[in-house]
């Protein structure tokens, strides 16, 4: 497959999503942009989030770490699943009965300003490197095997890459993303399910053939029972039910689009649904990595050094011309889900939560959210110059571990205030929220030090979160706060 043919599919995709940002935006205003007049059909945000929750690092990374981690991942996502009832019985009726439009706002109903914008600010931190080492994947993949063939410079295609995003999301926020995530969920899944159907056909085999063919495999094993392994199911467990609870129940990016249903139950009713989809699309990716690895083995072909390239490279240089195709939309559409979602998030909280923005429609309003938008645009460019110059880790790992110091605080602020009615200090809790992420550092070199076999994970965020808990029981007193109304 020449790259000419790659970048003339990904620009008639790009055009796809154009299109649907110039229908969608018309009309658009700052309501849109934020709640999307909090009117989206729930069932519609139920799927789109699926290409939201994946992104490229799941298309690429999670296939490629079943040849390392076999189906141990699914522990996690067995975790998540309890996260999700968590968000749908406590945190979803919480966003609505404060009618919400920054989910941080509860930050400054239940501590003060200072906490509120120090919760905001661990989530735009989190959430631009995420965005940020999210897009530098799929980057760097265009630029190995599209970009690279015409000399072209990776900042440019970077620059490119961001600058489509940010033309069709500038003007409709939230209320495009909701349709164009959907339509991007079709194509991610569809490039999934023919994949797997091209690599059965491959190996001579119909679908329940693949099913024993990958059980019998060395790439099956799913439950971890060794306390010391990073993968034992407990801590991957359990640190999926965090997980969950802080980066989809605390992320401004995947609430803002429960927040744009139109009553509270049809919220929880596309959490709900999501949940189980999410489940059955992440054991598609881990049966696709098994399946990758036993057609690379059929054929002889030599493993990469990275597991993230395995996916890549059978699909670019051992597939048929199509199904490159198929791999290449599908990727695009994994990592520009995740985004373009991503992006308006982040001018979302920083408007509302930074520059006390309300919903009122007027020139400078717009103005200035254009602004903020643009500005992150440029800030996720940065990073995933960063990104290129110093990771060396597996990209998911990556995510997974800054979400541990950044998300941890949140879920600490959040489920502290929940659980106690203890006054507490608001400069005070400002200043436990940035010492946390510290001390959880050096806890994990001290337990490393002491017991070498013990592999720290996904756990991160836990001890993060009740180190949180700890002081900020010392600090407060019993006197129950008063929340504004």
């Amino acid at each position: 497959m020449t790259p000419g043919i790659t970048a003339a599919v990904v620009a008639i995709y790009f055009i796809i999503l154009l299109y649907v940002g110039y229908l969608t935006a018309k009309k658009s205003d700052n309501a849109s942009f934020f709640t999307g007049n909090r009117s989206s059909p729930w069932y519609l945000i139920a799927f789109g989030m699926i290409g939201t929750s994946i992104s490229g690092v799941t298309f690429i990374s999670v296939p490629g770490d079943v040849g390392k981690i076999s189906f141990s991942y699914l522990q996690f996502v067995f975790g998540n699943f309890f996260g999700y009832l968590i968000i749908i019985g406590i945190l979803l009726p919480l966003y609505y009965r404060l009618n919400l439009t920054s989910i941080y706002s509860y930050l400054g109903e239940r501590y003060g300003t200072t906490t509120h914008k120090t919760g905001a600010f661990f989530f735009l931190l989190s959430r631009t490197i995420g965005a940020a080492a999210r897009l530098y994947l799929v980057a760097m993949v265009f630029q190995i095997f599209i970009f690279d063939n015409w000399h072209f410079p990776f900042y440019l295609s970077v620059i490119l890459s961001v600058g489509l995003i940010l033309t069709y999301s500038i003007k409709g926020g939230i209320k495009t993303i909701i349709w164009t995530d959907t339509l991007q969920t079709v194509f991610l899944v569809s490039a999934l399910i023919l994949t797997i159907i091209f690599i059965n056909h491959s190996l001579h085999i119909n679908f329940i053939d693949s099913l024993s063919l990958i059980k019998n495999s060395n790439y099956s094993k799913l439950f971890f029972w060794d306390y010391s392994d990073k993968n034992f199911f407990l801590k991957q467990f359990l640190s999926g039910i965090f997980m969950t609870v802080a980066m989809t129940g605390l992320d401004q990016d995947l609430m803002q689009k429960n927040l744009t249903c139109k009553t509270l139950k049809d919220a929880q009713k596309n959490m709900f649904v999501f949940s189980f989809i999410f489940i059955g699309v992440v054991l598609l990716f881990l049966s696709l990595g098994a399946l990758l690895y036993i057609y690379a083995n059929t054929n002889h072909i030599a493993l990469p050094p990275k597991s993230d390239q395995l996916f890549p490279i059978l699909a670019l240089h051992h597939f048929p011309m199509l199904y490159s195709l198929i791999f290449i939309v599908g990727l695009t559409a994994a990592a520009f889900a995740s985004a373009d979602s991503a992006l308006t998030a982040l001018t979302t909280s920083y408007c509302i939560d930074f520059l006390n923005m309300k919903e009122e429609n007027n020139t400078k309003n717009i103005k200035t959210r254009y602004q903020v938008h643009i500005g992150f645009s440029i800030l996720i460019i940065l990073c995933i110059y960063l990104f290129a110059a110093f990771n060396d880790q597996s990209i998911l790992s990556a995510i997974f571990k800054i979400a541990g110091y950044t998300y941890g605080p949140l879920l600490g602020l959040f489920s502290f205030g929940l659980i106690s009615k203890r006054q507490v200090n608001d400069l005070k809790t400002s200043l436990i929220c940035f010492s946390s992420p510290i001390i959880t550092y050096l806890a994990e070199i001290l337990i490393h030090k002491f017991i070498p076999s013990y592999s720290i994970g996904f756990e991160t965020l836990i001890f993060n979160a009740i180190v949180i808990h700890i002081f900020l029981y010392i600090i407060s007193t019993p006197k129950i706060l008063q929340t504004s109304k």
